[in-house]
């Protein structure tokens, strides 16, 4: 069948009509995730700053006169506000373009892109902007940007005129110590962190380099990963108001808030690796682990914990519970009348440090074997594992031959007691294990034995624990530190 001119004509129309009630179908029904268009430069009348709100609780804040009070200042003002899930009770936000929700945690009916915080700012420069910030007089976001523009410092920032406004900080951040050190700035307004409520205002491209941008509190999360890199923030005399209506007015809502704050805080510093906080004045924080927790680390393959491998040293919070723990089983041996020593690495770290190497992870005492009945715990050891009235389990080691106390029945952290025997004037044992320093010595050693400070207390050691440890490590042991095998890992090619 041929068809005419006219009905094929009539065809074409009807495909014609069909593709485009299909891309405009299509159209419709694209996400509102994609990224924001528009120059990084930012409009004539604008800054070129796109205004992200973060810190607010879902159950009571301002957000939505935080965002019309700066909308009233800029009517194409971008703005996002992001949270991990949908807010409820739900936000009140204007419908507008400009404004956009992100929504971070992935969800199965979104793509990649959607949980993405960069996807929504197409702007040259962010503002993180706190809950409870209005903005009231004109031209701040300018202002901040052209001192940033100028240069000397990555961040700026101005206090929101709350309860609680922005003051300046010193911080310093070891990974190696799993360490945040906090106190008073010496060069403010210029410093490396703040604390209170301020409005901040860095580069797009330097926000979202961070490993996490936008992880919540977001003042501590962004300082300390600032710092790390030696980014300063200048405080600009240039206050934010407070909202009219503020969040967080009644006791209900702060101590949720509070609460809430604390347990985001906590999760954040263990995900970054801060076990350890210190405050001005000496306030310490901890958040590693303790005697109902496991110790921060795993089975030990090869005298190389893993924390070696991330460049990292031991934990400070297993430190701290390694030095109790010494301290605890000293006192108990003394009371006892169990004559004892500090042995291996523990002596070295004794020598060089009058503490524990900053890497080691357990604590080794020498022990004469004809004392150990004198201690009731040693001898129950013998029997079976024995929880004391402190938590300490005293046992006798799986491996060999030798006793462990550890911290607790959930943490592991312990102190290895070896049972030393006296044989023809050398001091000998019946468990052996593969360290260069696992060897025979003579007894003339331990006789007297003499105080050495370690670990926060007075210890007993070897008499000239210098020639003691270079006959178990070797010449120069106590000036040449190194990692307890070399071989697998060498302090040396550490940076």
């Amino acid at each position: 069948m041929r068809l005419t001119r006219c009905q094929a004509a009539l065809a074409a129309a009807i495909t014609l009509n069909l593709l485009v009630l299909f891309y405009v179908s299509w159209l419709q029904h694209q996400p509102r995730y994609s990224p924001a268009r528009g120059s990084r430069r930012g409009s004539a009348s604008g800054p070129g700053v796109t205004i992200l709100v973060r810190e607010f609780e879902a159950f009571d804040n301002a957000v939505p006169e935080l965002v019309d009070s700066f909308l009233q200042q800029e009517p194409a003002q971008p703005v996002v506000v992001a949270a991990d899930t949908l807010p409820y009770p739900p936000l009140a936000l204007p419908r507008i373009p400009s404004v956009r929700l992100a929504l971070l945690q992935p969800a199965l009916d979104r793509p990649a892109a959607a949980s993405r915080p960069e996807t929504y700012v197409a702007t040259e420069y962010v503002a993180l902007v706190p809950d409870g910030a209005r903005a009231e007089a004109p031209g701040q976001l300018k202002r901040m940007a052209e001192v940033l523009r100028a240069g000397g410092a990555r961040l700026v920032a101005a206090p929101v005129a709350s309860a609680n406004p922005a003051r300046c900080l010193a911080l310093n951040v070891s990974l190696r110590e799993w360490t945040a050190r906090y106190g008073p700035a010496p060069s403010a307004p210029r410093c490396d962190a703040l604390d209170g409520d301020a409005v901040v205002l860095l580069r797009t491209r330097d926000l979202f380099n961070l490993s996490a941008p936008l992880a919540r509190p977001v003042g501590t999360g962004l300082f300390l990963q600032t710092a790390l890199r030696g980014w300063t923030v200048q405080l600009l005399d240039l206050p934010f108001a407070r909202a009219r209506q503020p969040p967080l007015t009644t006791a209900h809502a702060r101590w949720k808030a509070e609460r809430e704050g604390r347990a985001r805080r906590a999760a954040l510093l263990r995900a970054l690796g801060i076990r350890l906080v210190s405050w001005e004045g000496g306030r310490l924080e901890w958040f590693g682990c303790n005697k109902e927790t496991p110790r921060c680390f795993g089975t030990v393959v090869g005298d190389t914990p893993a924390y070696l491998y991330e460049e990292r040293w031991t934990p400070p919070c297993c430190l701290r519970a390694l030095r109790e723990t010494a301290r605890y089983v000293v006192s108990v041996l003394e009371a006892a009348g169990v004559r004892y020593w500090l042995e291996g690495g523990s002596l070295l770290g004794a020598a060089r440090h009058r503490d524990i190497i900053p890497w080691d992870y357990d604590v080794d005492l020498g022990i004469y074997l004809e004392d150990v009945g004198n201690c009731e715990q040693l001898r129950g050891a013998e029997a079976g594992s024995v929880v004391d009235e402190r938590g300490f389990v005293w046992e006798k080691a799986v491996e060999g031959d030798f006793f462990r106390v550890q911290y607790s029945e959930s943490n592991h952290l312990h102190v290895d007691l070896w049972p030393f025997y006296p044989r023809n004037g050398v001091m000998t044992k019946d468990t052996w294990l593969d360290h260069r320093q696992d060897v025979e010595f003579p007894e003339h050693f331990l006789q007297p034995l003499v105080p050495l400070p370690f670990a926060g207390f007075v210890a007993q050691a070897p008499n000239n624990y210098r020639r003691f440890l270079e006959l178990k490590f070797g010449p120069g042991v106590i000036e040449n530190p190194e990692y307890p095998n070399p071989a697998l890992l060498s302090l040396a090619g550490s940076s």
